[in-house]
């Protein structure tokens, strides 16, 4: 039963309060109200909520408490670590969302224009005034929550709302696209790097031997987290190759294992690893992360990333006029549109034909430390 009453409001104008109170067997088991200036709008209103409310489950689902944001992020994460932990970038991008005031937000209540807000906001002074890119990998991770939200754990969640939400934002002018990273490390600048490792692996032998990684991931093209995965049994001696477990993959994270060929290069220096764990760089890939940040921090060196290192040796291997078939096959990129993104030439040849470094890497000494070997 619906009734509609008027209210004369401190200014002199009418204000028109709907309600509409459902009852079963006598018992009450609805009650929803909302205030209009018109009674047109009001009675429209009414006629709308009504036949929406008679529709099979509709009571049921208005009574609904529901559930936040913040308690979606949390399964989601739960859920993930029990296959392998997310990336140090989600992680931070989740837990940021959660913690922000879009965490307190119900399913119910996450509309495209709620994700718009909630960009613009991240854009905005408040919000920490990040670029379009920044907040377009928000929207990216979060929609990843959103996407099992609704069909694994039945959370009330509209599945056009993100994209809706992204149309909106390209129309208002946003390029939420990444950029194409292009930075290189300058021979200069892996010189300052990997005397600075050197001196601590002097000092702190037992500490992460950042030469031996650095010097991999370079001639390797493997990321930090794979490198820190593989192990002494996914190596294939006679096709100087490794199987590189859940390599990363847009449709497919999980399962997604690839043999990837090792040059001469990274193959020697494995060679050289200790074969006292499962694992051949027996490292955390956090860790890895933090002291190449620290590392370029202290040096002055900016802008420059571990995953750089990738960049630098899939061009290397173009620039010493590999085909692309011969790239994939240690990239372990499965089409040309991905393996472009790696590849900035500076001009042909091998770069690294007469480094002195490489030899420098082959004899640094290792040894694991105790909590390694635990």
């Amino acid at each position: 039963m619906a009734t509609i009453r008027a209210r004369k409001l401190a200014d002199g104008a009418v204000s028109y309060t709907a309600q509409i109170r459902i009852k079963r067997n006598g018992v009450q088991v609805y009650q929803e109200s909302q205030s209009f200036a018109r009674k047109q709008a009001a009675q429209a209103w009414v006629r709308k909520r009504e036949a929406e409310l008679d529709q099979p489950g509709a009571i049921e689902r208005a009574n609904r408490q529901g559930g936040t944001v913040k308690e979606m992020i949390d399964r989601y994460l739960i859920e993930m670590e029990k296959v392998r932990p997310l990336g140090k970038t989600k992680l931070g991008t989740l837990q940021a969302v959660r913690e922000s005031y879009f965490g307190k937000l119900n399913d119910q209540d996450i509309t495209s224009q709620q994700l718009v807000e909630y960009a613009l906001w991240r854009m905005g002074k408040e919000g920490g005034g990040v670029k379009p890119q920044t907040a377009g990998n928000d929207l990216a991770h979060l929609g990843a929550v959103l996407s099992i939200a609704r069909p694994a754990w039945g959370y009330e969640v509209d599945p056009h709302a993100m994209s809706d939400a992204r149309r909106v934002l390209k129309k208002l002018g946003y390029n939420m696209r990444s950029r194409e990273r292009d930075r290189r490390p300058t021979l200069d600048e892996l010189d300052k790097l990997l005397t600075h490792f050197r001196g601590i692996q002097a000092r702190r032998p037992t500490s992460i031997n950042m030469l031996k990684m650095a010097g991999f991931a370079l001639f390797s093209t493997r990321r930090q987290e794979e490198i820190t995965r593989i192990q002494w049994a996914d190596l294939d001696e006679v096709g100087q190759r490794v199987l590189v477990r859940d390599m990363k993959n847009p449709g497919q994270k999980i399962g997604n294992d690839v043999w990837c060929h090792l040059p001469p290069e990274a193959w020697a220096i494995i060679q050289t690893m200790p074969k006292a764990l499962p694992e051949i760089f027996p490292y955390s890939a956090e860790s890895v992360s933090t002291s190449w940040t620290r590392a370029c921090q202290i040096l002055g060196i900016e802008d420059l990333h571990f995953h750089d290192l990738r960049h630098d040796g899939v061009s290397r291997l173009f620039e010493m006029d590999w085909d692309i078939p011969r790239v994939a096959s240690v990239s372990g990129h499965r089409d040309w549109n991905s393996m472009r993104r790696y590849t900035h030439l500076r001009g042909r040849g091998d770069a690294y034909a007469k480094w002195e470094w490489l030899e420098k890497i082959l004899q640094a000494p290792v040894k694991l430390g105790a909590k390694t070997l635990k």
